[in-house]
């Protein structure tokens, strides 16, 4: 009796993914990896999308960030509506009844149901500098009313609107802390590097220069600078000399870490191989060494820019970095510093809780590019 034997059939797999998976670019995998983290690309969209708000601050925000308005003053947040009575009438705003508390004198605000305002899209307000390049007064939303006033997270004691000036914020202060982590990543890169590959004297020297710096104790420093600075300089001035202080301090911490993995890291076998090859030391370093720690720098950096970030925060509200006119969080939080403020208009919170998302998104964006970059990840 035949026994017939059945052969399983041949599955041939598709050679396209594979092919693109071997000849692929190294930041290509790093990207096609990044995109399964859905948190840090939640973060990443966050933090683009806030920047390009920052950016164009101008535009998007009803007003200006020295815009007064004393009759609405610590005036509450602003809800939009859709509905009035039961009908649709797009999004709108109530009107604002202002009356006075009888027994304690303090300016209280009710909405007016009886009178709506229509929000608008590109409606001609105060005039602005787009980008600083040319003049014009069209912004992105508000309401077409002389006395009343769009105001989504309130205002302060000058009646200032706080979702524009928290725009503005972001502006100073995202950028100080993209600045300030560029100049110390310079800095910690080249000065680690040249420590750890050279040693000697070069490494005894840079060490000690690292440990001076990070035996500075922080407070007592600013307050020596901000009682040093000038009060008539320039903020624009001042805001650089702060970013950059704060990018000579910042820079020890990389620069140690940096020097460990040199020290490690010239010993391998591909590094005594390149400078058999006649490659020379600045190829060595760059095409070589530094690569091999991409995953450690771009966490490193991710994780940088917030704790600049809380710097120039901390800084400014203690009135010790950036102070007024100039347009920051810190700024905006020297205004919820007493618990009465706080009390009467918790509103004025908002920049903190900006913060707090801010610093959250950078570091869970650090975690996923950490975790795409690593080359022994799976």
């Amino acid at each position: 009796m035949a026994i017939e034997t059945l052969e399983a059939p041949v599955t041939e797999t598709a050679p396209g993914r594979e092919e693109q998976l071997y000849t692929a670019k190294p930041w290509t995998l790093i990207w096609w990896r990044f995109r399964q983290h859905k948190l840090a690309l939640t973060s990443l969209i966050f933090l683009v999308l806030l920047c390009v708000a920052a950016i164009f601050a101008d535009f998007i925000s009803p007003y200006t960030p020295s815009s007064i308005d004393r009759l609405n003053t610590f005036s509450p947040p602003r809800a939009i509506h859709f509905f009035h009575e039961g009908a649709f009438k797009g999004p709108f705003v109530y009107a604002l009844k202002r009356t006075r508390d009888p027994e304690t004198a303090r300016v209280t605000y009710e909405p007016d149901h009886d009178e709506i305002l229509p929000i608008r899209s590109f409606v001609r307000g105060e005039t602005y500098h787009l980008l600083g390049l040319f003049s014009t007064d069209l912004h992105l939303f508000g309401v077409e009313h002389r006395r009343q006033r769009v105001n989504l997270l309130g205002t302060d004691s000058l009646g200032r609107d706080l979702f524009t000036r928290l725009l503005y914020g972001a502006r100073v202060t995202l950028s100080a802390g993209l600045v300030g982590v560029a100049f110390s990543f310079v800095l910690g890169l080249a000065l680690g590097a040249i420590s750890g590959y050279y040693g000697g004297w070069l490494d005894a020297g840079i060490q000690r220069l690292m440990e001076f710096i990070r035996s500075i104790p922080t407070i007592p420093l600013w307050m020596g600078l901000a009682a040093a600075l000038p009060i008539a300089w320039d903020p624009l001035f001042v805001y650089v000399l702060i970013t950059i202080i704060l990018s000579l301090i910042g820079w020890t911490h990389l620069a140690r870490v940096v020097r460990g993995r040199f020290f490690s890291l010239k010993t391998e076998d591909y590094v005594l191989a390149a400078r058999l090859a006649g490659a020379s030391e600045y190829r060595v370093i760059t095409k070589h060494m530094l690569p091999a720690m991409t995953s450690y720098i771009i966490a490193a950096m991710t994780l940088a820019v917030p704790e600049m970030i809380l710097g120039e925060t901390a800084l400014s509200f203690l009135g010790l970095g950036l102070r007024p006119p100039v347009v920051s969080w810190g700024v905006l939080l020297q205004e919820a510093q007493n618990l009465r403020t706080i009390s009467l208009a918790p509103w004025l919170l908002a920049p903190g809780a900006a913060v707090v998302l801010v610093v959250l998104a950078f570091n869970f964006m650090g975690d996923g590019l950490r975790d795409a970059a690593d080359p022994y990840g799976r």
